[in-house]
């Protein structure tokens, strides 16, 4: 049995109350309190760090869309408007490999910020979510620490945007966790500076890569044929040369992957090439190594991209990401829980709250969304069973593997969470449960916010 201490009974002070508490500022949580918001409710947006923005700000993923083709069709909403207003302040560029504009990860802490200032919602940065407050089975708010403190937050619904349902695992609704050994690696993300843009796009276009050639050393990765001979920002041969020349290790013969926008500054970014298998995002332990062990592997990237890629020679280390990233760890049991055959086969429900590309990426699969087939979220998987008052949004969505290798990108996470935020907004206004809300005026608000449903 594990050591244990007596903590003495406190009383831990409210010091806000709000509507909709979200909890967790990524794209599904930021999407989700703009959402409630713009219908009509008080919100409160809550997160860990210093900014909104998770995974875009905070990790360094700037390829929102790249999945985006000229027969792509995608929900719009707020997913959409994360990328036009970026573009609009000057915190994007044309992305490499799609029709689509790269975030800048920095700059867009700026455009998360005006976003929430405009929509009249609460921000409550640096205060870190420990435990749910609840009454029976329904969740009335939520515990934070800080510097401040232990302090209360009180909510008429909560919507858990942690990307691993941390508050759901905590309420005790059912959750299912993918076990270590199976779970998608883990990046640490960095940015490059340094580099002659002009001698590594012409090498670039000397050897352009495809997404056939993502499958090499370790990789094996299953597409379904037609984006074998599409470009991809791809590189793996840098790396495989440096462990044949014995500047890498052969054990780490996992480093490769996409590099995101090249700039005139000589800045390359989002470089997306270290992968840690068996690290843990709900395991603190199990990110320190990652991110300990991530740096490290960066580093090498870098030694490997200097001696072996043209236009690299001067390249140096511009920054890492604010944290480690992670693609997998915990989800719901939800209501209902997407599967396979929901994200291959173009699924279609009645509770739709928004439509995602059949863009597949992760446990080996890869398939871009060229030919205009697209699948339908449903109100369902946001729903944990067991506990009133709470919606889960973002990568924690109820769902097998393959459908979790489709909802777990970020602009998936905004589809369901602009859904989630209307939802608990309407239930509010309607008084009544999360379960039994008018999913048909779900669906018209969701429509005058600008989404497609269907």
């Amino acid at each position: 049995m594990t050591d244990t201490i007596l903590e003495p009974a406190r009383h831990t002070p409210i010091i806000h109350r709000t509507d909709v508490l979200v909890v967790g500022s990524g794209p599904g949580g930021l999407a989700a309190a703009l959402a409630a918001a713009r219908a009509g409710v008080e919100v409160t947006l809550l997160d860990r760090f210093g900014c909104f923005g998770g995974n875009i700000t905070t990790v360094g993923v700037e390829g929102f869309a790249w999945y985006r083709h000229e027969q792509t069709v995608e929900a719009g909403g707020i997913g959409r408007e994360l990328e036009d207003r970026a573009k609009e302040m000057g915190a994007a560029v044309p992305e490499s490999q799609s029709l689509s504009y790269e975030l800048d990860s920095e700059g867009f802490k700026l455009v998360a910020d005006r976003l929430v200032e405009e929509a009249g919602i609460h921000p409550m940065l640096h205060r870190t979510f420990v435990a749910p407050i609840v009454d029976g089975n329904t969740i009335t708010g939520v515990i934070v620490e800080s510097k401040a403190g232990r302090e209360a937050i009180l909510a008429k619904r909560v919507i858990d945007a942690t990307g691993d349902a941390d508050i759901a695992q905590m309420v005790g609704a059912p959750t299912v966790k993918t076990p270590v050994e199976e779970m998608q690696a883990a990046s640490v993300m960095f940015h490059i500076a340094g580099v002659d843009k002009q001698r590594f796009m012409e090498g670039v276009r000397a050897d352009p890569q495809t997404y056939a050639d993502w499958s090499s050393g370790e990789w094996q990765v299953e597409t379904d044929g037609k984006e074998d001979a599409m470009f991809s920002p791809f590189l793996g041969k840098p790396f495989e040369a440096a462990i044949r020349d014995g500047l890498i290790p052969p054990h780490l013969n996992t480093i490769g992957g996409t590099w995101g926008a090249v700039h005139d500054s000589g800045e390359m970014t989002y470089m997306n090439l270290v992968h840690l298998a068996g690290i843990d995002g709900t395991d603190p332990d199990s990110m320190t190594k990652g991110e300990i062990e991530g740096r490290k592997q960066a580093m090498l990237a870098i030694d490997a991209l200097r001696a072996y890629t043209p236009g690299c020679e001067g390249a140096r280390l511009r920054n890492f990401g604010m944290t480690i990233g992670i693609r997998d760890t915990r989800k719901i049991d939800a209501v209902y829980n997407m599967t396979e055959a929901d994200a291959r086969a173009q699924g279609r429900f009645e509770d739709t709250i928004g439509i995602y590309p059949e863009f597949i990426d992760g446990y080996g699969v890869l398939i871009l969304p060229t030919t205009g087939r697209y699948m339908q979220i449903p109100y369902r998987a946001m729903l944990p069973k067991g506990v009133e008052g709470l919606l889960v949004t973002g990568r924690a969505i109820g769902g097998d593997k393959i459908a979790h290798a489709a909802t777990r990108n970020m602009a998936c996470c905004a589809v369901a969470g602009q859904g989630a935020g209307i939802a608990a907004a309407l239930s509010i206004k309607s008084d009544v449960a999360l379960d039994r809300v008018d999913i048909t005026a779900v669906q018209a608000e969701l429509t005058r916010q600008g989404v497609r449903i269907h």
